[in-house]
């Protein structure tokens, strides 16, 4: 018989926060419920444990999953059941189509009122069984630990993602003995040597190729790998639809990005290209350019794909390699991929022409300063802000016409600084801007938000204020729905319904707040107001009124 003594009792509540501060969780963000108070008692004793109280749940889950892209390490998100779970759905399916790791935990019913159709009841597994990577219940005290330690190591291995567990009102009050287990491990693939020897013979054939890099998963360590190698054999490197962070845009071999907003030229480039290596990415729908730039399920051009997940591999391409192997781990591996002395002529004027091309797509046409300008330009403002802000500054944004500036106009210099959804999801912006500077509040934060985009959680505002996140919010004010109007007007030209906004005076509501606001009416009069937005210390609004005929920078609605 063992010596060692039983654990003493702990309610579930107890025992689940002490299973996240084993896994080194240092944030949680709520709407709390009192379907999991034992864990709110709970947290009010983990002091390593910052609780983040917003006031909606749709705006807790996209701060769990801008945390995650932030980390790599799993945002965690608590709400109540039905409504609450509802409203955090968005961040789940953020999550999903975006690879980041989050875990969704949400207080359920009573396990003896199970199928009822209590109150707030819903099955979890049925309504998170096609978006999450794994949706459970935990029906027994003890298990809790091993739960957890389970949703830990599924949300970061292999193609990251989210995972939901719900919680039963009888499991956290209840109270009962639980062994702690050990902190998740998480696991990756690596490519065998056979393939990168694959890889290189066909590198060494190509004459026009082009990498391609997305996905999550990576780390400081794989980027600089990958930067080593795009070097060491001058190859052209794209960015996946908001990926742009993972490849130093400066390089001579940062060619654009391939999403919305796409430059023409690149475009021809990637049809061109007879190889191309998709590192990391999935090629979705948008990346692919609703599946022309790359034709499923085989494409033009020789595919090498690489995947940490090799259930994607083969899924929409049938490519000429495939690959599982995390890209972090990958991109390290090719690091020492021994280069040609030198690639052939073609390749490296293949190479300086995508560069120069991209060069004169992301540089602003030169304008001379305009004092009777009636519009805030949007092509200015992020030209000020690409020449201003320090390297390690992170923006967000949500969805809608006005990020195609910041995709076109703005140079990303490190990993982790682009917080954007690529599952398209309006009001991500202040959310994951306000994540961004809690978990980093020595950066620059900069969220850009339609004003329909921001209308989704303006709300936040307050959160931002409570907990002293000072995110210098820029809303893109051109008073109507941009996006579906553009398409309305090719679907159903001069036939305007439902696009039109009207909206409150964001200055006067931020302020109600605390936060600071501005109004800003002319391109000119932007740098001096983003500079007392930054000296405010505060949370800070900066209404943009842009013209509502300027569509995107290349196209404008018709009169």
């Amino acid at each position: 018989m063992s010596d060692t003594p039983p654990p003493a009792p702990r309610n579930g509540g107890r025992v689940l926060v002490d299973a996240l501060l084993i896994n080194g969780v240092d944030t949680v963000y709520c709407v709390p419920g009192e379907s999991y108070l034992p864990v709110l008692d709970a947290l009010h004793d983990a002091s390593a444990i910052q609780t983040i109280v917003t006031r909606h749940e749709g705006a807790a889950a996209n701060m769990a999953d801008a945390y995650g892209k932030l980390t790599g390490r799993p945002g965690i998100c608590f709400v109540t059941r039905g409504p609450g779970a509802t409203h955090a759905s968005i961040g789940v399916h953020t999550a999903s189509q975006d690879s980041t790791p989050l875990i969704l935990f949400i207080g359920q019913v009573d396990t003896a009122f199970a199928g009822r159709e209590a109150f707030q009841e819903v099955d979890y597994r049925q309504m998170f069984g096609g978006m999450a990577k794994w949706v459970t219940e935990i029906q027994d005290l003890a298990r809790i630990p091993e739960l957890v330690t389970r949703a830990f190591s599924v949300a970061t291995s292999g193609r990251p993602g989210p995972v939901v567990i719900a919680l039963p009102e009888d499991v956290l009050f209840g109270s009962g003995p639980a062994d702690d287990a050990p902190p998740a491990t998480s696991a990756q693939a690596a490519p065998a040597g056979a393939d990168l020897d694959t890889l290189r013979a066909l590198l060494l054939a190509a004459r026009q190729p082009l990498l391609v890099v997305g996905g999550s998963g990576w780390d400081d360590a794989g980027c600089a790998a990958l930067r080593a190698f795009a070097q060491a054999w001058a190859l052209p490197v794209a960015a996946g639809f908001r990926r742009q962070d993972l490849f130093d845009n400066r390089l001579d071999q940062y060619v654009g990005q391939i999403g919305l907003g796409i430059a023409p030229l690149l475009a021809e480039r990637v049809r061109a290209a007879d190889l191309v290596i998709a590192l990391g990415s999935r090629l979705s729908e948008v990346t692919a350019g609703g599946y022309t730039l790359f034709e499923s399920p085989r494409t033009r051009q020789k595919l090498v794909h690489v995947h940490a997940d090799a259930n994607e591999l083969g899924r929409v391409y049938q490519p000429a390699l495939a690959i599982n192997a995390g890209p972090s781990r990958f991109a390290q591996a090719l690091a020492a991929l021994p280069a040609p002395s030198a690639p052939a002529p073609s390749w490296r004027d293949w190479t300086r022409a995508a560069r120069a091309a991209y060069l004169a797509h992301s540089s602003p046409p030169p304008t001379a300063p305009d004092a009777t300008d009636e519009h805030v330009d949007m092509t200015r403002v992020v030209a000020h802000l690409d020449a201003q802000l320090p390297e390690d500054a992170i923006l967000s944004n949500g969805a809608g016409n006005y990020t195609v500036w910041v995709h076109r106009f703005y140079r990303y210099r490190r990993r982790a600084t682009e917080l954007a959804p690529t599952s398209g999801a309006m009001g991500y912006g202040l959310p994951a801007a306000i994540a961004a500077k809690l978990a980093r509040p020595q950066r620059t934060v900069v969220c850009f938000a339609g004003d329909g985009c921001f209308m989704m959680y303006p709300q936040e505002l307050a959160t931002a204020v409570q907990y002293g996140a000072a995110v210098i919010v820029l809303v893109v004010n051109n008073g109507m729905l941009g996006t579906i109007r553009m398409h309305q007007e090719r679907e159903y030209p001069g036939r305007v319904s439902g696009t039109r906004l009207r909206n409150p005076d964001f200055g006067a509501l931020a302020r109600s707040f605390g936060a600071h606001a501005e109004v800003v009416q002319r391109s000119a009069d932007f740098p001096a107001a983003f500079a007392r937005a930054q000296a405010s210390g505060l949370p800070a609004l900066l209404d943009l009124r842009t013209d509502p005929a300027q569509i995107t920078p290349a196209a404008r609605l018709p009169a």
